[in-house]
């Protein structure tokens, strides 16, 4: 491996960028309003939706020890599918919000750097009761959730995207996590990426946490075919491109 490039990308992992970035000249200092929280829908779009948290008194109640110490990564799941409760559940768990303090920003159930919050979740979702086969958009200001495209063969396109790897054609759903950098750049200019990368993990662990509670596993995925999960979800791959996705599924 060449030394330079092996620098390169250690310096990712370092903070120096801090020092090289003149805060007063990025988007929020220069008074531009924060861009959304979320992503608009559009017009002829009939949201679903979701049971609301204080509603699941039967959910994910499990305490905090017992989830711990059984987290592990899951690759193989039952055929039980995942009810809509249960989905609900999970969604709160990793990118809910508690409280919205204005456009720009929430209080949400998963630490951000700046209250930025990065990432939209997007849904592979092939067993969950209720809901047909598809790729959903979470619209965690409403709890909602939008059916954005019906697609043949999800099972094998979604197992391609993921490099062959045969579990998210498996789960019931997977979480797919977009970034739109633009959202952390507003606050951190060129500070910003490898504190979305830090959010990431911040999210998917809460997603195994909480998929101890309901006796469903989970594998966290960090490699896959970037273009081709980008084309999946039909995504630009460039405003907005996959960063993380974690198949969720009934345990054996």
């Amino acid at each position: 491996m060449k030394q330079e490039i092996l620098e390169a990308a250690r310096s990712f992992l370092k903070d120096t960028i801090r020092q090289q970035v003149d805060f007063s000249q990025t988007d929020q200092n220069r008074r531009i309003p924060p861009p959304p929280i979320e992503k608009p829908c559009g017009q002829d779009v009939h949201p679903i939706e979701l049971p609301k948290i204080g509603s699941l008194k039967d959910i994910g109640n499990i305490d905090l020890k017992t989830a711990i110490g059984r987290r592990e990564s899951c690759r193989t799941y039952s055929d039980l599918p995942l009810c809509l409760e249960e989905l609900s559940f999970l969604l709160w768990a990793t990118q809910g919000i508690k409280f919205k303090l204005d456009a720009g920003h929430a209080l949400r159930t998963v630490p951000s750097a700046g209250c930025r919050h990065a990432f939209e979740t997007l849904l592979c979702i092939l067993n969950v009761t209720g809901l047909e086969k598809g790729i959903y958009r979470y619209q965690p200001v409403e709890h909602q959730l939008i059916l954005e495209q019906q697609v043949e063969h999800l099972e094998e396109r979604v197992t391609r995207a993921a490099l062959g790897q045969p579990f998210p054609g498996d789960a019931a759903v997977t979480f797919i996590w977009t970034v739109i950098p633009y959202r952390m750049e507003w606050r951190y200019g060129l500070a910003a990426h490898k504190v979305i990368a830090l959010d990431a993990g911040h999210v998917c662990q809460n997603l195994y946490l909480a998929c101890e509670a309901i006796n469903a596993g989970t594998c966290a995925i960090a490699a896959y075919d970037q273009e081709g999960m980008d084309r999946l979800l039909h995504i630009d791959g460039e405003e907005e491109f996959t960063i993380y996705l974690a198949p969720v599924g009934k345990k054996r």
